[in-house]
């Protein structure tokens, strides 16, 4: 039975003390290409070091370097008078010819919609020599410092690299044990955009535009300018061209800043700033305050699976990532990806941040801006899932980037809410960028997500969920969210057969189905997906307006429209319908299960109150893996993951767990799009993989819906032992677990804030009440 301990001082001290460092990625050798390289990130400035022992080659990229504009002209000029006739088609049944239409009249036209754009490398060029010995690179988590060492002739060098919120930039620190022994060219090499390079005594510079033609018109994109800047103790400095030569010093050190003109700033005089207070403050104190900050963040949340075999810890990252690719096991590796995710998400996305994760994180290989899609915000799940894991594993401000986008497309798409559709409120569909776009995507069979800037919304819910903060939830959440429920009860429409209220003409993200006389079509009304984002929308809007004490004519339209909203509904082969009528897919295999999104992040389908439900969600996914061709992605399996932990199945969420990291994550642990999806040619860097990785362990081990928190929910049997502590529970709470062969031994919950609590634990409940700042020590006996 759950009870709590009275000596829970004592006994949550004792948990505490359990925590263990995050962990480190370590390499015998340097990386030969993108993946293999290490990520460093301050939020805004991202750089992939390579660690090479000729050549150090640091790719950079930067959250604001996008091409494109923004544009008066999205919209299709015949897409709203074509909406009705639409509408009518699709109820009639005659879905080819709705097809037909919605194809020719409602894509998105953006003339210059532009991608994030990887930026040139900055490159270090040593001489020629015999051979390295006694390599090591690693990227140690707790500090957030990649490091190089390695033995040349008889003289040991090391070189650190780490990218610096306070700071705003990327130092890079370069010792020799023998003095004299450094000598090396800098350089900024190996870009893509249109530009000039130029060297003074102690700076590389490039100017340029992110200017590309293939997402934009090629004349549009905003400007930068990349700073290299060398100091060293003793040697001589010379220029060669436009690069820098050092000869014979002691050590050195280069800072790298990047300033851009995305909303109106100068990029000159943010490099120039930027520099001169970091020279100022000097390397230790850049790296000292970078370290605290880190700190401050990472060491919030611990993980401890088992500690791995001494045989096993001395092998690399990527040769174990291979071995638990053979089907070995390797709890200590998983544990490292969950911290690897939290690592990701705030060296990509800090408070500070101008832009939030894009769809690669903050870290551009050029393939995705180069590919049919873009390195863009996709609103049909990516950009939802790459914040994950930011409440759950404490994390939270890191998602204050998201919402500074959401009220940018908040403010925007009220005049595409009302120019397409003739609606109230604001609407964002499958795709946005840099500059708030919100119309449909420019193409059919994925660009009409009407709901897309409604699944997003929901991230403002979610923060308040875990901090109550009535502040945020007034002046923040609730003007967003209450746009995106206006217009959702503005464009919803009666739907003739059974008087239900349904959205359309709308997509499925991004999936086709079969209609009755064979056609293949996107285009419908009432998709599952819809619903319920309109159920979760309206549901939040009203529970804040009453939190808040206002719109209480709003609060009864919800509500009325609430019982008119479709039911779910189980098809013919025992799966959860996509669709309002019970539809064959047109593609079996199809990565997205939208539909789906009532189990996670959304709780409309549980295994306890809808049993039923939740058993065709199982079949939903047992369909798309079995169908011929099933297109495995990494943001699939994390989905996957999560979708099982909600099940309450964690033996099935590990197994999903192990296919994302060795499936679909590479050397580094950075995860990927697989080639032959989706038009991509090769293997593409996608941050949601990482991040709903993470996010997929956190809720394996606690779950929590703003009444219940849930010890242990989805524990596998393969993690008999271990604990975690320092996880969020909605509700102001923050939870440690300690479990033993299996069952729980010890849990604390910590309210920063005076709160019911219902904790479960498997069949046991215990209600108490939490003052603020009080800890509740729990334990089963």
């Amino acid at each position: 039975m759950l009870k709590a301990f009275p000596d829970q001082n004592v006994r949550d001290q004792s948990l505490r003390h359990v925590r263990v460092p995050p962990g480190t990625l370590r390499y015998d050798r340097p990386a030969t290409r993108w993946f293999e390289a290490l990520p460093i990130g301050n939020g805004r400035l991202g750089g992939m070091v390579h660690g090479g022992t000729d050549r150090e080659r640091i790719q950079l990229s930067e959250s604001t370097a996008w091409s494109g504009g923004p544009a008066t002209t999205d919209l299709n000029p015949t897409a709203r008078q074509q909406v009705p006739r639409i509408r009518e088609l699709l109820f009639a049944g005659n879905h080819a010819e709705a097809q037909r239409l919605a194809a020719e009249h409602l894509p998105g036209r953006a003339p210059s919609f532009g991608t994030n754009l990887p930026l040139p490398e900055v490159q270090l060029a040593f001489p020629e020599g015999v051979p390295a010995q006694d390599y090591r690179r690693t990227l140690d988590l707790d500090t957030g410092l990649v490091t190089v060492t390695y033995t040349q002739g008889e003289v040991r060098f090391t070189r650190e690299v780490f990218a610096t919120n306070p700071h705003g930039l990327i130092a890079i620190r370069l010792t020799a044990d023998r003095p004299g022994s450094l000598t090396f060219g800098l350089s900024i090499r190996d870009g893509i955009l249109p530009g000039t390079t130029t060297a003074t005594g102690s700076s590389v510079t490039f100017n340029g535009h992110a200017y590309e033609s293939l997402h934009s018109n090629g004349q549009q994109g905003v400007a930068l300018e990349i700073r290299a800047h060398l100091e060293a103790e003793g040697g001589t400095v010379h220029r060669t061209g436009d690069a820098l030569r050092l000869e014979g010093a002691d050590s050195a050190v280069v800072h790298v800043v990047v300033g851009t003109d995305w909303a109106g700033a100068d990029p000159r005089a943010r490099t120039e700033s930027l520099l001169a207070a970091g020279l100022e403050a000097g390397y230790e104190s850049v790296r000292a305050a970078h370290i605290a900050d880190h700190r401050a963040l990472m060491r919030r949340v611990s993980l401890d699976l088992g500690s791995a075999p001494p045989e096993l810890t001395v092998l690399p990252t990527d040769a174990r990532r291979e071995r638990l690719a053979s089907g070995k096991a390797d709890d200590e590796l998983i544990a490292l990806y969950f911290q690897f995710g939290r690592y990701l998400t705030m060296a990509g996305s800090r408070a500070n941040s101008p832009l939030p994760l894009a769809l690669q994180g903050l870290w551009n290989d050029g393939l995705a801006s180069s590919a049919p899609w873009t390195n863009d915000f996709h609103l049909d799940i990516n950009t939802q899932q790459n914040y994950w894991a930011a409440e759950s594993t404490n994390l939270a401000e890191c998602h204050e980037p998201l919402f500074g986008l959401l009220e940018r497309l908040a403010d925007q798409g009220r005049a595409t809410a009302e120019e397409l559709y003739g609606a109230p409120g604001w609407v964002a569909h499958t795709v946005t960028n840099a500059w708030g776009y919100t119309a449909p995507g420019s193409g059919i069979g994925w660009g009409m997500n009407v709901t897309g800037g409604a699944w997003l919304a929901l991230q403002l819910w979610e923060h308040f969920e875990y901090g109550r903060d009535e502040t945020f939830l007034r002046e923040r959440a609730y003007p967003v969210l209450r746009g995106a429920a206006e217009f959702l009860l503005g464009y919803a429409v009666e739907e003739p057969e059974q008087g239900l209220l349904v959205t359309g003409p709308s997509e499925s993200p991004e999936n086709w189905y079969l209609a009755p006389d064979g056609s293949r079509c996107s285009v419908s009304m009432g998709a599952t997906a819809d619903r319920v984002f309109m159920e979760a929308v309206l549901r939040i809007c009203a529970e804040s307006a009453e939190l808040l004490g206002v719109d209480a004519d709003l609060r009864t339209r919800i509500a009325a429209a609430r019982h008119r909203l479709p039911p779910f509904r189980i098809g013919r082969h025992g799966q959860v319908q996509e669709w309002l009528h019970d539809h064959e897919e047109a593609e079996p295999s199809h990565r997205h299960t939208s539909h789906l999104s009532a189990l996670f992040p959304e709780r409309q389908i549980t295994p306890r109150d809808t049993p039923d439900l939740a058993r065709a969600a199982e079949v939903t996914i047992e369909r798309r893996q079995q169908a011929p061709g099933w297109e495995q992605t990494e943001w699939v399996e994390a989905n996957f993951t999560v979708y099982y932990a909600r099940l309450l199945k964690g033996d099935t969420a590990l197994k999903h767990l192990t296919s994302l990291i060795s499936d679909a994550s590479e050397a580094n642990l950075m995860s990927f799009s697989a080639g032959g999806v989706a038009g991509a040619a090769q293997n593409i860097y996608s941050f949601d993989g990482n991040s709903g990785g993470t996010a997929g362990v956190a809720e394996m081990l606690l779950q929590s819906d703003g009444k219940d928190v849930e010890l242990l929910p989805a524990l596998p049997a393969d993690w008999p032992d271990g604990s975690v502590c320092g996880l969020r529970a909605r509700g102001g709470l923050t939870v440690d677990i300690r479990w033993r062969d299996g069952q729980l031994a010890l849990a604390s919950i910590r309210a920063s804030r005076a709160t019911d609590v219902c904790v479960r634990y498997g069949t046991d409940l215990l209600e108490v009440r939490l003052a603020e700042g009080e800890t509740l020590a729990l334990g089963v006996g």
